[in-house]
């Protein structure tokens, strides 16, 4: 989809949630006090509803779930509703939690909100997507596209580009440039001109942008082709992706002044991040004041069970090997890790990870902070400043990314996290390290906002239970 339409609708989207709160609280005031019930409490009404119009506003840009929307169908965008409803209602109950009006606030009137507003939503994104099919789809606004290819591409060519052009791209025309296949129908399109006439043909018929793909051909060639369209006002799409397998990410930009195709398998874009290292500052200060709290308590316990001191630091592997110091509650002996060489025969872990029942090396009261985690408080430091996040993967120590191969560095491709995937899923009962990194690399490939704040969720459950943990 073109930058004009993706605009058009992502605003038009945002216009008709915002106009659909209003109306959804408006409605759901009444019905509880059978009156608008603004004389009584203005400001805290007003306050509320503004809380909402924000939270859509952050969500619609930020997390993006407008993302696919005239793909999807009418059950996953119910979904997407719910969800988005849940979402925003735990946003107002938190504002009214932090202001201590909680108790001013009708929890029926918000209960009616969220019903009427999904009812709502739901209801007119129905009604968009049908006008906005419509309207992309017209004469007026539907981009006509012509392909360039080569025999060997052909097919292949036409049938990605149908199955991953939106719904207001049309193929009007093929041509090969390198065989006559005039008259050949692929995939329901007729191929209709070969390399001599492909710029005739392309003069003739209402055309607005052409896609070449012409792998190995003669670059003179595609310049000649590349510049007679652009004089003709039609923008080209020419393919320089060299590798043929799928990749995640592929972005075409300026680097040092070099015009330059870029492969990635993690593109994050930068909002969603700058989100997510907001929610680690909010959550890291949180977490340090609570570790300054508990401090002197534990501090007292580590002393008093052996000598040393009451913190441990170890160098660790950041993002993209970046190393840092890594702060914990000290658990072990402070002879923990010249003695750990006369324990790797007793390694229960396949692979490059360390682990031990019943280390020796843990103390008396090191396996209580270990059960309860609160040996990993200090790290709210590292997630402040940088070094960590409050979920991500598990961050190796030296002598394991020195044996890294290819395959094991990716999962170093995102910051390390004090939780993840692998310490919500029985850590304790995983025991080979090949599944540690399939279960950091699912959480790269698959990351999200809404992810990391469900790893928490489960992050706690798992930490209060005392589940997978030893």
């Amino acid at each position: 989809m073109n930058r004009k339409t993706k605009i058009v609708e992502g605003y038009w989207l945002l216009f008709t949630d915002l106009v659909s709160i209003i109306i959804a609280y408006s409605i759901a005031i009444l019905i509880r006090f059978k009156r608008f019930r603004w004389v009584d409490e203005p400001e805290l009404h007003f306050m509320v509803c503004i809380c909402f119009l924000l939270f859509c506003t952050v969500y619609s840009f930020l997390l993006d779930w407008n993302r696919e929307f005239l793909k999807r169908g009418i059950l996953v965008e119910f979904k997407a509703v719910v969800k988005f409803n849940l979402f925003m209602a735990l946003s107002g109950m938190a504002l009214l939690f932090v202001l201590q009006r909680g108790f001013d606030f009708s929890r029926l009137a918000m209960g009616y909100f969220v019903i009427l507003d999904v009812l709502i939503v739901w209801g007119v994104r129905i009604g968009m997507k049908k006008a906005l099919r419509i309207y992309f789809t017209s004469k007026s606004n539907i981009v006509k596209v012509m392909i360039v290819t080569k025999d060997s591409v052909l097919n292949t060519t036409v049938s990605r580009l149908k199955e991953a052009m939106d719904i207001n791209y049309e193929i009007v025309a093929l041509a090969c440039v390198d065989a006559n296949r005039k008259g050949v129908i692929v995939d329901g399109i007729k191929v209709n001109a070969d390399g001599d006439n492909v710029l005739d043909m392309a003069r003739q018929i209402p055309l607005d942008e052409v896609f070449i793909n012409l792998p190995e051909e003669d670059k003179d060639y595609v310049r000649h082709i590349i510049y007679d369209l652009e004089s003709m006002g039609i923008a080209c799409h020419y393919n320089i992706d060299i590798i043929e397998r799928p990749q995640k990410e592929v972005r075409v930009g300026n680097f040092a002044g070099y015009t330059v195709v870029t492969y990635s398998v993690n593109y994050f874009d930068y909002r969603r991040m700058s989100l997510k290292r907001l929610l680690d500052i909010v959550g890291g200060l949180v977490g340090c004041i609570l570790t300054v709290i508990m401090t002197p308590f534990v501090a007292l316990a580590i002393r008093i069970d052996s000598p040393g001191p009451i913190f441990f630091a170890q160098t660790r592997i950041g993002k993209n090997g970046r190393r840092f110091k890594i702060y914990k509650f000290r658990s072990m002996y402070v002879d923990a890790e010249e003695r750990k060489k006369e324990l790797e025969s007793q390694n229960e872990m396949q692979g490059l990870m360390f682990k031990m029942d019943n280390d020796p090396r843990v103390t008396k009261v090191g396996r209580f902070l270990r059960k309860t985690s609160i040996d990993e408080l200090p790290q709210f430091f590292n997630i402040v400043k940088g070094d960590m996040s409050l979920v991500g993967t598990r961050p190796p120590t030296e002598d394991e990314f020195e044996q890294y191969n290819s395959h094991y560095r990716r999962r170093i491709s995102m910051t390390p996290g004090l939780t993840g995937l692998w310490q919500i899923s029985g850590r304790s009962e995983i025991v080979d390290f090949d599944e540690v990194v399939k279960l950091d690399l699912e959480y790269i490939d698959n990351w999200t906002l809404g992810l990391d704040i469900k790893i928490l969720f489960r992050t706690i459950w798992v930490v209060l239970t005392g589940k997978g943990s030893k």
